[in-house]
């Protein structure tokens, strides 16, 4: 579960980052850990925050409202990507220490409140026969590929787009290997102008497994403006 790297203190000492907003009345990471604590399928949490957040989250969150299978509060990377390889190195850990824990790992954003319990049943199921899966919904727009001057290239069928979501699941080997490969190309990665946007990403470069696309839910949209609170506002309401 990553709850995000940066944030900045507001007066009260309490962080400002998007996860931290009140939603009706909680936390914004607090409905998606809700989700986690009441899952079957989830069997322990290790939460990512900045590392100047961590006693908040350990005191306001995690103690708060007695989420149990948060066992691990860690400290995030500058980029989204360091903030997973963080937490894959604790699971890496465990595993080392005790192979028989190896099975799926569920890499979810903080920032999206309205995960679900079917959301997470549908990836479980996947992720078995598959290796590697991410919740996702085909978009309800027309895309357009553009060029650097922002002139339409090419239309894809819309019935081939999908808009990607999180959690995003694998098995743990998998994962582990492919932060692996990308901790040791990064640079060069970089040098040629590849950025790595999401964890699917990962697997699709340095592995041969294809990611499978599962049916997430329009609902469970990312808190990223200001207008995505206000849609989160009116969703919380009717939950």
């Amino acid at each position: 579960m990553k709850s995000g790297a940066e944030a900045d203190q507001q007066g009260d000492g309490k962080p400002s980052a998007k996860q931290y907003m009140d939603l009706a009345g909680k936390p914004v990471i607090c409905y998606s850990l809700q989700t986690v604590e009441d899952s079957r399928v989830i069997d322990d949490c290790i939460l990512v925050a900045g590392a100047e957040d961590i006693e908040f989250v350990r005191r306001e969150i995690v103690e708060k409202y007695h989420f149990t299978k948060t066992k691990e509060i860690i400290a995030g990377g500058a980029e989204r990507y360091l903030s997973v390889q963080n937490a894959l190195r604790v699971i890496e850990r465990r595993c080392l220490a005790d192979p028989s824990r190896k099975g799926y790992v569920f890499i979810h954003d903080g920032a999206r409140p309205f995960l679900t319990e079917s959301i997470l049943e549908r990836l479980a199921d996947e992720v078995v026969e598959t290796r590697a899966c991410v919740a996702a919904m085909p978009t309800k727009d027309t895309v357009k590929i553009v060029d650097d001057q922002n002139l339409a290239i090419r239309t894809p069928d819309r019935r081939s787009v999908w808009n990607v979501q999180t959690p995003q699941v694998f098995e743990t080997d998998l994962i582990l290997m492919a932060y692996e490969s990308l901790e040791g190309r990064l640079e060069k990665l970089k040098e040629q102008g590849i950025t790595v946007t999401d964890d699917a990403g990962v697997v699709e470069l340095f592995t041969n497994c294809r990611v499978k696309m599962v049916e997430g839910s329009y609902r469970n949209i990312k808190i990223t403006t200001p207008e995505d609170m206000i849609i989160a506002e009116a969703l919380a309401g009717k939950s």
